[in-house]
């Protein structure tokens, strides 16, 4: 059997979006989900204005999605085990203390160690509700056509606010007079959105079932350090994940150097929020037609083509000209959605049905990691070489593309024996 999806219509978004008990959870989600990719650029930002140095910057926002990826896995297993209600509330309090700390921090111009030390307990204390939010489909619709709309719409959903948040953050910086009220922005969302999300009905009803079925013994877990990651199928799908957000996150910060190079700051968060717009436009076409339909090879030519773009964003911002970077930028926009649609549905095909939420928050923990990676290697790169520094991200992105060609049968090979993950047992 070639592996492959098959499209959903405009009917079965809307139906999906409308099915009875969703509307509580989609909007808390939401608003929970909004802030993933905003904590970093927010952060970065903000300590750039405090400290002047991208290096520094990059180095605690880096720290704050370091702990943000760990702690997504361990959470992802443990929500898996006792339910979402009671931990995600008991997270968002713990966030609550250490996002203040770090914010202390940062005002207070700790020693960087320290300050490395609080943003990465902040990152471990962030509620995780990604994998929650895409695990409670399954109780909401049946299989088929509008569960598959549904995870699309996850996904695009989450693509949606790794794109936009940043620029939401990048814009906020620049218009009010406190570097920091785009961080606060960040965490009220989080702290609102998970706790909404949390005490919904279907959420509390889920996380009962979930505590009934673990006290009868009928959950079963994979053991060991790694859990469901031990799956080749999934470990390539986390590969895919780990370079979408590599690439991204170099754009993110090269963006809007390229806009400060140029002499006009505030059209950083301006490009950034057109970005978003056509990654959601595109993301929702595609679901429909997509290309190539082989998931299995979808990951792989679907980053090359997004690297490649942001790989010649990089080489023409020295020009100065952001009419020209605006062109490449908005064409690579088209591939984002695509892209995260791809790694949602690559979880269904490659992971075991009660280990859902861990699977896709280790496709999360993937994606943070490389946007870390990504932006901490693009403020490096830029204060050394300049503006157009952030082209070696989109290089190794290329690089990543051509490992998932190489490891593209291990998806394939999932397909045999699939168990679709998203319901439980």
């Amino acid at each position: 059997m070639i592996l492959a999806v098959v499209p959903a219509s405009l009917p079965d978004y809307r139906a999906a979006l409308g099915a009875s008990g969703a509307a509580g959870p989609v909007c808390a989600s939401a608003i929970g989900r909004f802030p993933i990719a905003m904590h970093s650029l927010a952060t970065l930002l903000y300590v750039r204005e405090i400290d002047g140095s991208y290096t520094v910057a990059g180095a605690v926002s880096a720290a704050l999605l370091v702990g943000t990826a760990a702690g997504t896995v361990v959470q992802g297993r443990l929500l898996d085990r006792l339910g979402p209600s009671r931990p995600l509330l008991a997270l968002a309090t713990g966030y609550l203390i250490a996002i203040t700390g770090l914010i202390a921090c940062i005002e207070g111009r700790v020693p960087l160690a320290g300050t490395l030390l609080v943003g990465l307990l902040a990152g471990l204390l962030t509620p995780a509700i990604e994998g929650s939010s895409r695990a409670l489909w399954s109780d909401l619709v049946p299989a088929g056509p509008r569960r598959e709309a549904a995870y699309t719409y996850e996904a695009i959903s989450l693509e949606t606010f790794f794109i936009l948040g940043p620029a939401l953050a990048a814009m906020l910086v620049v218009a009010t007079p406190w570097p920091g009220t785009a961080l606060v922005v960040a965490a009220s969302a989080e702290l609102v959105g998970t706790t909404w999300f949390a005490l919904s009905a279907a959420v509390r009803r889920r996380s009962a079932r979930i505590r009934a079925a673990r006290a009868a013994g009928s959950l079963t877990r994979e053991a060991g350090l790694l859990g469901v990651f031990r799956r080749p199928g999934l470990r390539t799908v986390a590969l895919a994940s780990l370079g979408f957000g590599l690439v991204a996150g170099t754009a993110e910060v090269g963006v809007l150097a390229a806009a400060e190079f140029a002499g006009s700051p505030a059209a950083g968060g301006l490009l950034l929020s057109a970005w978003s717009v056509v990654s959601v436009l595109a993301g929702v076409l595609y679901g429909m037609r997509p290309w190539p339909r082989p998931l299995h090879l979808r990951l792989p030519v679907l980053l090359g083509g997004f690297a490649l773009l942001v790989t010649a964003m990089g080489l023409v911002s020295p020009l100065g000209s952001l009419v020209l970077l605006a062109v490449i930028m908005l064409v690579a926009g088209g591939l984002i959605t695509p892209q995260t649609t791809a790694h949602s549905l690559g979880v269904e095909l490659t992971a075991p049905a009660d280990s859902a939420t861990e699977a896709f928050n280790w496709m999360v923990m993937a994606a943070v990691l490389g946007v870390s990676a990504g932006q901490a290697l693009s403020g490096t790169l830029i204060d050394v070489l300049g503006p157009g520094g952030y082209a070696a991200g989109g290089a190794l992105g290329l690089l990543v593309a051509a490992l998932l060609w190489l490891r593209r049968g291990t998806v394939a090979a999932a397909d045999a024996a699939r168990e679709p993950a998203g319901s439980l047992a």
